[in-house]
């Protein structure tokens, strides 16, 4: 048979470990059919990584690349974003979550960065 997508709920967690996560049993594991509540949630299939990155001020900033999540809650503190080659040679942007104003099914709009500002958004270096 196919392989199927199962879902973990953040609760069904018991400890985050470099190989990934520990849970008590397999069956905590979930069909997305079995999780009525999240049915509408489930339906967006909302894609974080690839969307569209760009400021109030329309300026195209790249697209999401990658993302960090803090642990115990699971929110997503940092975006990476990847810039075009013509834009940047140095890499991606690291963008704090205070940095976002708004995300919709297309795209994430930041705070407009200005020239000299001391900010959140940093640029780092590619991994490997």
């Amino acid at each position: 048979p196919p392989s199927r997508s199962l879902i973990l709920l953040t609760q069904d967690i018991r400890d985050t470990l470099p190989q990934g996560y520990a849970v008590n049993d397999y069956e905590v594991l979930a069909e997305p059919e079995e999780l009525v509540r999240l049915k509408d949630t489930l339906q967006l299939d909302f894609q974080l990584v690839g969307k569209q990155v760009v400021t109030t001020g329309k300026q195209r900033i790249g697209k999401v690349s990658d993302f960090a999540a803090e642990t115990s809650t699971f929110y997503i503190q940092k975006l990476y974003v990847s810039q075009s080659l013509l834009k940047s040679l140095s890499g991606q942007l690291s963008i704090d979550r205070s940095q976002i104003v708004e995300i919709t099914n297309r795209k994430i709009v930041i705070q407009e960065i200005l020239k000299g500002q001391k900010s959140p958004l940093t640029a780092t270096s590619p991994a490997g």
